[in-house]
C-alpha cells in the first residue's frame, strides 16, 4: 500500500513538474519565407515585410527579392536598409530573378498599341498617364541603384540565390515553412522547377495576386476585372506556381485588397509611437493607397480577418493575346482537364479588425532575433 502511494505521489509530482515545464516553455514560432518585390522606402511592399517581422510569434527565415514594382537590386537596397533601421540585420536577404520567365518589356510595349495600356508597369515605367520625369531623365535600369532617401545600407545580400535559399530552408524545416509571396512569382516558380518536392514540403503558400470581380470605379480594375499586376508581370511563373502541389494556397485578391486603404488616420496613430517600425513609417510611408500586401500578411497571422472566401481552381492566361496575364478560375463542374489546384481566394474582410491589428503591430517594439536560422 505504501509503495503504491509512493509511486502515485511520485507520478503526480512528475506530472505537476511536466505541466509547469510545459507552461514555461515558449510556444514554437511560425516559420515564414518572404518573397517580395521590395520597392521603397515605405509603401506596401516594405510595410508588409514589417508586419511579419513585427509579429512576436513569427520567425522570418529570410527575404528573397524579385523584380516587380521596381528592379531587384534597388528593392534589395531598400529592404536591407529597412532591416537595419528596425535592428533586424540578422534576417538574410537573397537576390532572385531580375526578369520574368517569358514576358519582356519590349513585347509589352509593342502589344499596348493593339490590346491597350495597363495602369501600372512596375519596374518598366511610371504609372500610365503620369508625366515623364522632369527633363526627360531616363527611368532606372535593371542594374541601377539610385541614392536612397532613407540612406544607403551597410549590409549586403547573402551569396546564395533566392530559389536555392528557399529550397534549402524548406528542406531544413519540412512541412513547417509558409511561403509568403507578395510580388511576381518568378522566384517561387524557379524553386518549383529546380526541386519538384519544394511545394509539397512547404506548409503552404500565401499569395497576394489575382483578381475575380472587384467592385470599384478604379479605372485600373473597373473595365479589366481579371487584371492584377503580380500575375500580369510574370504570367508563366504564376501558372507554374498555382499548378504546383502545395498543401494549401491562400490568395489575397484585388477584390478584398481594394477595401483596405492606408489612411491618414492610421498614419497619425502609428506616428504616436517612438518604436523603430513606427518611426520608419512616419518618415517614409507617405503614399495613401491600398494595403495589398499588408492584408495578405495579416490574414496569414489571423485568418479571422477574412470574412469571405471562394474556393476555386485558379490559373493564369498565357496565350499572349489581349488577356495575357489575366486570372482564370473555374468551379468543379467546368474546370479543364489539366492539373489545377484549389485555392482559397479572399474576397471580403473585417476592416476594423484588420486596421487595429496592422496599426498595433507597426506601433509595437520590434522583436529581437531568437536564433540564427536562415544563415547559410
Amino acid at each position: 500500500m505504501r509503495r503504491t502511494a509512493f509511486l502515485f505521489s511520485l507520478a503526480a509530482a512528475f506530472g505537476v513538474f511536466g505541466a509547469c515545464a510545459s507552461e514555461a516553455a515558449p510556444a514554437a514560432k511560425r516559420l515564414v519565407l518572404i518573397d517580395q518585390d521590395g520597392s521603397g522606402p515605405g509603401g506596401s511592399n516594405q510595410m508588409s515585410m514589417m508586419v511579419l517581422l513585427q509579429a512576436p510569434d513569427v520567425e522570418v527565415l529570410g527575404i528573397t527579392m524579385v523584380t516587380g514594382n521596381a528592379w531587384r537590386d534597388e528593392e534589395a537596397a531598400h529592404t536591407l536598409r529597412m532591416l537595419e533601421l528596425l535592428g533586424r540585420e540578422d534576417v538574410p536577404v537573397a537576390l532572385g530573378a531580375v526578369f520574368p520567365l517569358v514576358r519582356t518589356q519590349q513585347e509589352t510595349e509593342l502589344a499596348a498599341a493593339l490590346v491597350g495600356h495597363v495602369a501600372w508597369l512596375g519596374a518598366w515605367g511610371q504609372k500610365y498617364g503620369e508625366p515623364v520625369p522632369a527633363g526627360g531623365a531616363p527611368l532606372p535600369g535593371p542594374w541601377d541603384v539610385p541614392p536612397l532617401a532613407e540612406g544607403q545600407p551597410h549590409t549586403a545580400p547573402i551569396a546564395e540565390d533566392a530559389a536555392h535559399f528557399m529550397i534549402r530552408e524548406v528542406h531544413a524545416h519540412p512541412h513547417e515553412v509558409t511561403i509568403y509571396a507578395a510580388g511576381p512569382l518568378t522566384n517561387v516558380a524557379i524553386a518549383t522547377a529546380i526541386d519538384p518536392h519544394f511545394a509539397e514540403l512547404a506548409r503552404g503558400l500565401v499569395v497576394m495576386g489575382g483578381s475575380l470581380d472587384p467592385q470599384t470605379d478604379d479605372p485600373e480594375f473597373a473595365t479589366s476585372p481579371r487584371h492584377e499586376f503580380n500575375f500580369w508581370f510574370d504570367p508563366e511563373a504564376a501558372r507554374m506556381v498555382l499548378r504546383a502541389h502545395w498543401p494549401r494556397i491562400d490568395v489575397t485578391t484585388v477584390d478584398v485588397s481594394i477595401k483596405a486603404m492606408f489612411t491618414q488616420e492610421m498614419l497619425d496613430d502609428i506616428s504616436k509611437s517612438t518604436n523603430p517600425a513606427a518611426r520608419y513609417i512616419a518618415n517614409y510611408s507617405q503614399e495613401r493607397y491600398y494595403l495589398w500586401d499588408e492584408l495578405a500578411a495579416c490574414a496569414w497571422l489571423d485568418p479571422s480577418i477574412i470574412t469571405k472566401t471562394r474556393t476555386l481552381y485558379m490559373d493564369v492566361d498565357v496565350s499572349h493575346g489581349p488577356a495575357y496575364g489575366e486570372t482564370l478560375t473555374w468551379g468543379e463542374l467546368l474546370k479543364p482537364a489539366v492539373d489545377l489546384q484549389l485555392v482559397h481566394a479572399q474576397v471580403d474582410l473585417d476592416l476594423p479588425k484588420f486596421t487595429r491589428m496592422f496599426v498595433s503591430l507597426m506601433k509595437a517594439p520590434t522583436p529581437r532575433a531568437t536564433r540564427g536560422a536562415g544563415k547559410p
